[in-house]
């Protein structure tokens, strides 16, 4: 055989190869994108959050195209066992790279599909406090009082102990008033003043007691609150119950009940 004729041969033979890994290529693609589609449309009928739809959805595509790839280069001659042997040895070393990142990773599902809080919810817990605004694969995302950010690593989250105010927090107030002091009054001044706040829930209801009795008399209203009105409902309150108390006539720590 002339080696013109050999050359046409191998060229003729090449390129039914790389018609028939285009068209894998083709039929692949295609595969990944309306399999992909088919996956997202059964998973948006699930009450799954949607990173873990999306994180889903990728795997299958991911997996589409990793078959694909294989396909198409053991088509047009490429030996693929060494390739996948290479790959596999550099996906450890990858691994350990960003096992960080994995454990992060691991850790964002479960807390994703177990639930132990969600967005809008007030944490406290690793020594910060704040209300979740985001969560994600990698990381949760809390904002304190003052408005800044805290963004945690999840795998930080997973094992520690997590203190889980809910969206409603209750509010402790304290005021003490002269052992001589008319008791019942200064109750009803006290319970007035915090049933009226626009910011107190009515249900739980809000309860006033009596905390201590001794030299003076420890008077300690305990009410529900949305989160975002717990810091200010405190600044409100306080100022509210003196002014009220000193209204009434109502003797504070330290002074004496006025005759009759």
């Amino acid at each position: 055989m002339h080696s013109t004729e050999l050359a046409a041969k191998v060229a003729a033979d090449y390129s039914v190869r790389l018609l028939a890994a285009a068209a894998i290529a083709i039929v692949g693609l295609l595969a990944m994108r309306w399999i992909g589609a088919f996956v997202a449309r059964g998973l948006d009928r699930r009450t799954l959050d949607l990173p873990v739809r999306h994180l889903i959805v990728g795997a299958v595509r991911a997996a589409i195209f990793t078959l694909t790839l294989i396909a198409v280069l053991d088509k047009v001659g490429v030996q693929v066992a060494p390739l996948v042997a290479g790959l596999g040895i550099a996906g450890l070393g990858l691994g350990f790279a960003l096992q960080g990142i994995l454990g992060d990773l691991i850790a964002g599902l479960y807390i994703t599909v177990m639930k132990p809080f969600q967005v809008g919810e007030s944490l406290e817990l690793l020594g910060v406090q704040g209300q979740v605004s985001d969560i994600d694969l990698l990381t949760t995302t809390l904002v304190p009082p003052d408005a800044s950010r805290i963004v945690i690593p999840n795998k930080k989250i997973i094992g520690e102990v997590l203190h889980r105010f809910g969206t409603a927090r209750q509010l402790t107030l304290k005021v003490s008033i002269a052992s001589a002091a008319d008791l019942d009054h200064a109750l009803a001044a006290v319970r007035e003043v915090v049933r009226a706040s626009p910011r107190v829930l009515n249900d739980p209801a809000p309860v006033t007691a009596v905390e201590t009795v001794a030299e003076t008399i420890t008077i300690v209203a305990k009410a529900w609150l949305a989160i975002s009105d717990w810091e200010p409902a405190q600044a409100e309150l306080y100022p509210a119950i003196v002014e009220r108390l000193r209204r009434d006539k109502i003797p504070p720590f330290g002074a004496p009940a006025k005759a009759a």
